[in-house]
């Protein structure tokens, strides 16, 4: 094997470092108090005073963190779950089963991700006000439950992942279409589930414009908690930082849990290839 330049360590120990740097400078922040906000050098050591403003961050009543928290995982929970099994099921029927109008809906459905999600939003909440859903987590889960970037990334996924025998022995073999899918196809589908359903909770935890518009401060997500610690005349930004390094943590559950499903699955396709 040739041996690997040590350019190449160094490189990849650049980006790591540039990549973490912010996060941790996040935490720095957070463990100390306001005043350290404009200091030069700044500090790189944590404080002693992360307790007291985590206790403070869920303390404060225009902020609404803790329930910030809840709605935002509740929501985005709710819409990955639906997004990767619509987008599968919908992208298995348009790689695989021959219909009438199948390259006309999905030519509909790439359509629709040419419309900037701005043009929506007062259609969209006046939807909401005639259903009664202002102020409420049905208004911001249900639009998202089906996603046209997630059904044509499984549709190209399910095009080359899952061979045509695969599934005429499966017919043979009795299976219904749905059994088809859900015992055959979605396993195989599985690493570009997990990619879809990282991307698909980073965009509902990470969402802000939508809920603002829709929701109000008593019944917030976690970014609008966020929102809310910023005042006209004041700015905590220690406050600020707690609160964006517990938004955080999720983030980085879900990213290391689907990444093993990606490596996962990948590991899997090479040991059977």
């Amino acid at each position: 094997m040739r041996k690997t330049h040590p350019l190449v360590y160094f490189t990849l120990l650049a980006g790591i470092v540039l990549s973490a740097f912010p996060l941790y400078w996040l935490f720095v922040v957070a463990t100390r108090a306001n005043d350290v906000v404009g200091d030069w050098p700044p500090p790189l050591a944590p404080g002693p005073n992360f307790g007291d403003n985590v206790g403070r961050l869920f303390a404060a009543e225009d902020a609404n963190f803790l329930l910030g928290l809840w709605n935002s995982l509740l929501s985005s929970a709710v819409i990955t779950v639906s997004v990767v099994f619509f987008s599968s099921l919908a992208g298995f029927a348009f790689a695989k089963l021959k219909f009438r109008g199948r390259n006309g809906l999905l030519l509909v459905i790439l359509a629709t991700m040419m419309i900037p999600v701005q043009m929506g939003i007062i259609p969209l909440y006046m939807i909401m006000v005639e259903l009664g859903w202002q102020n409420r987590m049905e208004a911001i889960i249900v639009p998202a439950l089906v996603s046209a970037f997630g059904v044509f990334l499984m549709r190209q996924y399910a095009e080359q992942a899952v061979p045509d025998e695969l599934i005429e022995a499966a017919r043979i073999d009795g299976c219904s279409t749905f059994r088809t899918f859900w015992s055959i196809v979605l396993p195989a589908l599985r690493p570009g589930a997990a990619v879809l359903g990282l991307f698909t909770f980073m965009g509902a935890w990470n969402e802000f414009l939508w809920p603002l518009a829709v929701l109000e401060a008593d019944n917030p997500t976690v970014q609008f908690s966020l929102s809310q610690l910023s005042t006209t005349y004041y700015t905590d930004y220690t406050l600020m930082f707690t609160g964006a390094l517990i938004a955080t943590v999720p983030l980085l559950l879900v990213f290391v849990a689907f990444g093993r499903q990606i490596i996962g699955g990948i590991m899997e396709g090479a040991v059977k290839a």
